[in-house]
């Protein structure tokens, strides 16, 4: 059993960590959100962005693995400067407002069922966070954030607890359903962004590079792909894609069927949704107590995998765009600014939850940010993946590019409906 988990575990790689790292805590508030105010109203997001997610992640994942460089730097060497800066602006500030939000939840989170406050929490998880980040080698970190990845079996194990509707809930996942308001398409858009989102192309197109330079497959500058690298990079990302959904799936039928069915509508941060758990859930002794418990523990481990995803995208980003080092599995040393990048947005995500910058009230704006950002993003991302010139024998296929232009006008139909909603009212 260990030497089959253990096998498992060594095919798989930045794929299963960016799926995991898709439901972060701003994640969960905003899935935990749509279930309160819609209840299964938006659960069938979670099966129709499967396709388009697997498809734009497995293209990010391609173009790094095919050209040995990030998405930043294949934007920089085929794209115009302003394409790169808007990009890169909007993906650091999205992901500094992200790791705000993110830190805030998890120190909520523990605080729920720890005696230690808030403040002292979020010094602790950003000063260990930091510590993983600088101070470990790749090796040890990647297998850090794979073991971090299986804090979402949380949310599924939460279903196991409460009394769902599953004759509601089936229906509801296959049949989409649309309400024309403002606060519906607002969410939907944060929903989007927040899951086919800019921070994960950057993080697991760069990653694959990581992946290839501990594995001494980059030569002369080029990468040396063999036909067994790229069929586990489909397969991971495939299973990271759909670990992610089951967790976003999860999480909506979770706030659905205890929180919206019991009234409340409103969800501040995940912390609140793992709150309002405890008195609403009927069952088993302690039943209560024991979900808040495991929705806790999924924000808190989910978070620590999360926001070094955050910060690392944010630097690889950056870094590829001026021209640092960069790379997780070189030396503070080596790679000065790509640390530093890290280590500032880090410590401004923290000083959010000090100075009365509420990371929550602005992290649905800031999903809605992404889910704008994705657009053009996918775009160029579509246009990448398949260009021969770039990408040669790998380049996309028919099911692939038909999957990614759907994605992008899917996130295109929801930002323009955003923006007629708040137009007209």
């Amino acid at each position: 059993m260990f030497k089959r988990l253990k096998k498992f575990l060594t095919s798989i790689g930045p794929g299963i960590i960016s799926g995991a790292s898709d439901d972060d805590p701003s994640g969960i508030a905003t899935y935990s959100q749509s279930g309160a105010q819609f209840g299964f109203g938006q659960l069938w997001t979670a099966l129709y962005m499967l396709p388009f997610l697997i498809s734009v992640q497995e293209a990010c994942a391609r173009i790094g693995a095919v050209t040995g460089h990030g998405i930043s730097s294949a934007l920089k060497r085929h794209y115009s400067k302003r394409i790169l800066i808007i990009m890169v602006i909007a993906v650091l500030v999205a992901n500094t407002i992200n790791i705000g939000a993110d830190i805030g939840a998890m120190a909520a989170s523990l605080e729920l069922v720890t005696p230690i406050a808030f403040l002292p929490l979020t010094i602790i998880i950003t000063a260990s966070i930091l510590i993983l980040e600088i101070f470990t080698s790749y090796r040890v970190y990647s297998r850090v954030l794979k073991w971090l990845a299986f804090s979402l079996l949380a949310y599924p194990l939460t279903l196991f607890i409460i009394t769902a509707p599953w004759n509601t809930i089936f229906p509801a996942t296959l049949i989409p359903h649309f309400e024309f308001s403002l606060p519906f398409f607002l969410l939907l858009t944060a929903i989007l962004g927040t899951t086919i989102s800019p921070y994960l192309f950057f993080w697991q197109s760069s990653e694959e590079v990581e992946e290839e330079r501990a594995r001494k497959m980059i030569k002369f500058g080029l990468p040396h792909l063999t036909a067994r690298f790229v069929r586990n990079l489909r397969f991971d990302t495939i299973i990271g894609m759909l670990f992610s959904e089951l967790g976003t799936w999860s999480i909506i039928i979770v706030a659905a069927t205890v929180l919206h069915n019991a009234g409340v509508t409103n969800i501040n941060t995940a912390a609140d949704a793992a709150a309002a758990l405890e008195p609403l859930v009927a069952g088993f002794p302690n039943a209560g107590y024991l979900a808040k418990l495991i929705f806790s523990l999924g924000v808190v481990g989910l978070g620590l995998l999360a926001i070094p995803v955050l910060a690392g995208s944010a630097a690889y980003a950056l870094s590829e765009a001026v021209g640092f080092r960069d790379g997780l599995n070189l030396k503070f040393k080596q790679a000065h600014g790509f640390y530093l990048t890290m280590t500032i947005a880090t410590l401004i995500g923290l000083l959010m939850n000090y100075i009365g910058i509420d990371p929550m009230k602005t992290l649905v704006y800031s999903a809605v940010l992404n889910g704008f950002v994705a657009v053009p993003l996918i775009f160029l991302i579509g246009k990448i993946s398949s260009d021969k010139k770039i990408m040669g024998k790998y380049r996309s296929g028919f099911l692939s590019r038909s999957f990614i232009w759907l994605t992008f006008l899917a996130m295109a139909f929801a930002a323009c409906g955003t923006i007629y909603m708040l137009v007209v009212g």
